[in-house]
C-alpha cells in the first residue's frame, strides 16, 4: 500500500470542508458548468464562488477548460464523484448521530 502524507490528505477532505464547495461539486457532479451557471444554480456571487473553485482547481478535485469567453468546470475524474456519492451513503447511516453532534468546530 502506498505510504500517504497525512498532512496532504487533511489538504485534500479540506476542499470539501465548506458549504459553498460543497455546492459547488454537487451542481457539477454530473455536467461541466461555466461560473455563471453555477452562480445562477447555488445563488452565490462570483467573487466568492470564483475564489472556491479556484481552492477546488489547487487541490485537484475540479478541473476547468477554457471555450471563448468562458470557462467550464467539472470534476476531476469519476473517482471524485464516487466519493461524492459515498459521503451520501455514509450520511444516511450517520445523519442522526452528525445532527446531535456538538463538538463540531467551524
Amino acid at each position: 500500500m502506498q505510504n500517504i502524507d497525512i498532512d496532504m490528505k487533511v489538504k485534500l477532505i479540506h476542499g470539501f470542508s465548506n458549504k459553498t464547495r460543497i455546492q459547488i461539486l454537487e451542481c457539477i457532479k454530473n455536467q461541466e458548468k461555466t461560473v455563471s451557471q453555477i452562480v445562477e444554480e447555488i445563488s452565490g456571487n462570483q467573487s466568492n464562488i470564483s475564489q472556491h473553485l479556484a481552492c477546488l482547481k489547487g487541490c485537484g478535485i475540479i478541473v476547468g477548460r477554457n471555450e471563448g469567453k468562458y470557462s467550464y468546470y467539472s470534476l476531476r475524474n469519476q473517482h471524485i464523484r464516487d466519493l461524492l456519492t459515498m459521503f451520501d451513503t455514509v450520511l444516511g447511516d450517520v445523519q442522526n448521530d452528525v445532527a446531535c453532534c456538538d463538538r463540531h468546530i467551524d
